[in-house]
């Protein structure tokens, strides 16, 4: 599968015989979340049309082939005659829309989506064109089908989710249109010009036998995290240098003697937004009494480090699956139709679990940073709590509840999906991945980490104001200056929740990463 960007910023999906070259994240990214659009090449269309010409004519003889012209799961062996076989594709997407529960986000569907019809321009799938057409179409249009929260098991692909997003495709079922309104999918369809489709011999399964879901999940993660981990250095370098910490752990030298490549990284950052802080000079030399930080602060690369190191191998797992030609049965390359596994979630879900363990860690390390600043027996002659008149104001006390509430939570959701199996299928599908699960709870762990990291940064910020005259860096000064262009420096008590969801919007939207960098360049 290779894709490019046009000049009119569309996605353009193609086949080639090895279907090794890849969607890449940042393509899907933007369908996802930016609303680019969708195109099959004319290498996509010949190479389903002809992988389609070989499920015609196995369709075509009186010989059961699974998917063809047999039924599903425990009723594999069952032959289905060629005039109910549009009725079998049509009821499995019919019975196997079976999910529950809260929608499941818009950026979610559209990347399920779009993963789904990735593999199915492989021409390994034996899809009709118009059938994946009709996809690109559905994604073009803005509408994305209402797809439940719960119902997937990670394994026959993410059978529950998909099948929503096939109904839709069929004119059924509800979907949210282009501005958000929950329609019937016929009515959203017609007004966008575009006909239902009604299935064909495969094309039920073709449709809903991915790990789309999952993979989503994760590509969407990791861009977030990424960003996340530059952030986590940025609030560290607030702590170290307004807690009146020492750089020189940071040290090139040090930290080549352990040469974990993620570690590297993370302390050439810290240097980076340390270095020239008159606050850090105003106590270094051979008596600076921080020489033994506490593990929060001296330990941030380490910390750090490893998760982008989690985050990297979680990468090359996202960087093969994307490669991948999810399906079962395939069409392989030479004509044969062949059963296979690769739809369990296994490799996928084991990562989105890792992932959730680094990012529960994170923020652990940042709410013990955030409470040093609070507590005038280690915070080196900061106010207790930050407040303006201890006693009289509480300053941020709560926020640091805040931020352990949410690392409390976060070992909770650290705990791994993918060690449980519940088996289905009257047997048939008795090991499951559970990496639909996995990738629910890691979205929710990576808000929480951005709200944690958030509070640290404000919190930090706060301190830096305090130990005025002393001077903040030059990167560290321009994180401030962001701050609080939002949010207002110490004072009296206020309302901190407000504060709060401020600094996580501007997290959340890259804004603290884009101000420590103006100042000092891309941090790795």
């Amino acid at each position: 599968m290779s894709t490019t960007l046009t000049t009119h910023d569309a996605v353009i999906l193609g086949a080639e015989t090895t279907h090794t070259a890849l969607l890449t994240p940042d393509e899907l990214v933007s369908v996802a979340r930016d609303g680019a659009r969708v195109e099959l090449s004319p290498d996509a269309a010949a190479a389903i049309s002809a992988s389609r010409q070989t499920i015609e004519s196995l369709a075509a003889t009186s010989e059961p082939h699974y998917g063809i012209s047999t039924g599903f799961g425990a009723l594999a062996t069952t032959f289905i005659d060629t005039e109910q076989r549009t009725q079998l594709q049509q009821g499995l997407i019919r019975s196997h829309a079976a999910g529950s529960g809260t929608e499941v986000e818009r950026e979610v569907v559209r990347a399920l989506m779009l993963l789904r019809l990735k593999t199915l321009a492989t021409g390994r799938t034996g899809v009709r064109l118009e059938t994946a057409q009709a996809y690109a179409n559905v994604l073009n249009a803005g509408i994305t089908p209402v797809v439940r929260e719960y119902g997937s098991l990670g394994c026959s692909g993410d059978l529950a989710p998909l099948s929503h997003c096939a109904l839709a495709v069929m004119g059924e079922g509800q979907v949210r249109d282009a501005s958000g309104t929950v329609r019937e999918a016929a009515d959203a369809l017609a007004d966008a010009g575009l006909q239902p489709v009604v299935l064909a011999e495969k094309e039920g399964l073709a449709l809903i036998n991915g790990t789309d879901g999952m993979l989503g999940m994760l590509l969407l993660a990791l861009h977030d995290i990424r960003m996340l981990l530059r952030t986590a250095d940025i609030a560290a370098a607030l702590s170290v240098e307004s807690l009146l910490g020492t750089d020189r752990v940071f040290a090139d030298d040090l930290q080549r003697l352990r040469p974990q490549h993620g570690q590297g990284r993370s302390a050439t950052n810290l240097r980076a937004l340390l270095g020239g802080s008159p606050i850090v000079a105003s106590h270094r030399g051979p008596e600076d009494p921080s020489v033994q930080d506490a593990y929060s602060l001296r330990c941030a690369p380490q910390v750090h480090g490893a998760a982008r190191d989690t985050a990297a191998h979680a990468a090359s797992v996202a960087a093969a699956e994307l490669a991948s030609a999810v399906d079962n049965p395939v069409v392989t390359l030479d004509g044969r139709v062949e059963s296979n596994g690769n739809f369990h979630g296994a490799p996928v879900a084991y990562v989105l679990d890792f992932l959730a363990i680094a990012a529960a860690d994170v923020a652990s390390m940042s709410e013990r940073r955030t409470d040093r600043h609070l507590d005038p027996s280690r915070s080196r002659g900061l106010p207790a709590f930050l407040a303006h008149d201890a006693g009289v104001d509480s300053g941020l006390m709560i926020a640091q509840y805040t931020a352990a509430g949410i690392v409390s939570e976060l070992k909770r959701l650290a705990v791994p999906a993918s060690v449980d199996s519940i088996p289905s299928s009257a047997m048939q599908e008795d090991h499951v991945s559970m990496g639909w699960a996995a990738a629910r709870k890691l979205r929710r762990a990576i808000d929480g980490l951005t709200r944690v990291l958030a509070i640290e940064v404000m919190t930090g910020c706060r301190s830096l104001d305090l130990r005025a005259p002393l001077t903040p860096g030059r990167a560290t000064n321009a994180v401030l200056s962001c701050v609080r262009e939002r949010v207002d420096g110490p004072g009296p008590d206020r309302i901190v929740s407000d504060e709060i969801e401020a600094v996580v919007e501007l997290v959340r939207t890259g804004r603290i990463v884009a101000a420590a960098e103006s100042e000092i360049g891309e941090l790795q």
